[in-house]
């Protein structure tokens, strides 16, 4: 029973109800559901707890689908203002910004709303309230009506998921700063907007506020946009920025932010002996912070097991996802790096096949990463940078887009594919693109990494003309030295 502190009797104690399950999954996201619904078609009787009123947790409430919505209508503005060069000229968009976020939110409303469905189709209870554990078979859920459950359990997948990191040093406590959760909401559109961190998400979201309106600065204390991509993709990128924000501040840091009346004040300094370019201090309307994510691992009652953290805060797993408490698995960003909706939802089907007692492991050879800007960068297994680092032989092989069909159609030649390849086997290790829908391209990167495959597979297999996937055919010929759209000298 939990109640108020023994000899209060004005108080009434709260009930506590009690229930039992084969497994309880904490956190309902890609991970987490994927999970419980995996485990429910083995038969087994699971319950899934999550915060939100149905489940897909941060990816589909607040995080990847809210931010792919609003970065397909900036791409279709921007096509709308590229169409003049095609001899169609528009009028000037006009932002109706109550019907944006009520499509925004009719998206999410429908997939989670589906989710919701197939949870009950597959007899998933979903649990609504935030989770500690007591014990390694045994934890506690507070559910938002203030009651509270107890859940016992044979085994438990914690799927908690992250948040976002605050900056470092600076702390400045306004409706003028936001996080990339408040961003998505989507408030207003300021007139001057400074994004700091130059990674995926600043970029995506500063992306979306430049096309509908904001005049966007960012602001990256590394070198370049992108830190650990590979250069020859972020350059394709960097390009586009520049060109749609207002100002890109590389190898410079926020040293200072103060709120007065005419906004955020900001002040900056340059990294590494790099001047600022004038002025170092500089007003903004609004401060948009995505300096990355931390795990969700805080809180939760880990200190009652034998669970535990790696000093950055993930929790520590085998190849299986098992924890050092053999009845708890752990999986997605709470779990270790790549924070990605996809690497969680493949690190749910481990933890399940392992609790069901099957031979399993996660050991890919590629995990793909997607860039949603525009262009789309993505890329899967080993880099140039990564075999740079380590000293490692490759070959690579590049295509130009500007030699694509398909790319000239659609105005867009400024991409390039490339693969990265092991000298002596000829073996396709990494797969790299920048270009317009990259992403719906990568995953036969995967699948060529994944198998094993050579550049001589990838050149035998016949591909549709004119697309943009034929750019992985053409960077397969090119190394081979037959492609038919580039001229190699010979020797």
């Amino acid at each position: 029973m939990l109640g108020t502190p023994r000899g209060d009797p004005c108080e009434e104690a709260i009930m506590e109800r009690r229930s039992s399950t084969d497994l309880v999954v904490v956190g309902s996201g890609p991970g987490g559901y994927g999970a419980a619904f995996r485990a429910a078609d083995l038969g087994w009787s699971v319950t899934l707890i999550g915060q939100e009123a149905a489940p897909g947790g941060i990816c589909l409430h607040v995080g990847c689908i809210p931010s792919k919505a609003l970065l397909h209508l900036a791409r279709v503005v921007a096509e709308a203002q590229e169409a003049e060069r095609w001899g169609v000229t528009f009028s000037p968009p006009r932002i109706d910004l109550d019907r944006v976020r009520a499509w925004k939110q009719s998206v999410v409303e429908r997939l989670t709303g589906g989710l919701r469905l197939l949870a009950e189709q597959r007899g998933v209870r979903y649990l609504r309230g935030r989770a500690r554990l007591l014990d390694a078979q045994t934890l506690l859920v507070e559910t938002e009506s203030g009651d509270a459950e107890r859940v016992s359990f044979r085994h438990a997948i914690l799927a908690t998921g992250s948040r976002p990191a605050e900056l470092p040093g600076i702390s400045l406590t306004s409706p003028r700063v936001m996080d990339s959760t408040r961003a998505l909401e989507l408030e207003d559109v300021p007139r001057t907007l400074l994004v700091i961190g130059g990674g995926y998400i600043g970029l995506e979201l500063g992306t979306v506020y430049a096309r509908l309106g904001a005049r966007v600065t960012l602001v990256e204390m590394m070198p370049g946009i992108l830190p650990g991509v590979d250069r020859d993709l972020a350059t394709i990128l960097a390009r586009r920025i520049e060109a749609l924000f207002d100002a890109v501040l590389v190898n410079t840091t926020v040293v200072e932010m103060r709120e007065d009346a005419e906004g955020v004040r900001v002040r900056f300094e340059g990294v590494g002996g790099h001047a600022v370019p004038p002025p170092a201090e500089r007003v903004f309307d609004k401060v948009l912070v995505c300096v990355g994510r931390k795990p969700n691992a805080q809180d939760m009652g880990l200190e009652r097991t034998r669970v535990e953290r790696d000093p950055r805060g993930f929790i520590r797993v085998n190849a299986e996802r098992r924890t050092d408490e053999p009845t708890i698995f752990a999986i997605g960003d709470v779990a270790g790096e790549p924070m990605l909706a996809h690497k969680a939802m493949h690190e749910a089907r481990v933890a399940v096949e392992a609790i069901a007692g099957r031979a399993t492991a996660f050991k890919p050879r590629a995990i793909p990463a997607v860039v949603f800007t525009d262009p789309e960068i993505a890329w899967c297994g080993l880099t140039e940078t990564q075999a740079r680092q380590e000293n490692r032989p490759i070959k690579v092989a590049r295509f130009p887009w500007a030699a694509s069909g398909r790319a000239v159609t659609l105005d867009r030649p400024e991409g390039v594919t490339k693969l990265i390849l092991d000298p002596e086997t000829e073996r396709i290790l990494g797969v790299g693109i920048a270009g317009v829908g990259a992403g719906e391209l990568i995953a036969e990167g995967v699948l060529a990494v994944e198998m094993g495959a050579r550049a001589s597979d990838v050149e035998r297999v016949i591909h549709p003309h004119p697309t943009l996937s034929e750019t992985v055919l053409e960077a397969a010929e090119a190394f081979l030295g037959v492609s038919p759209h580039l001229y190699r000298r010979r020797t």
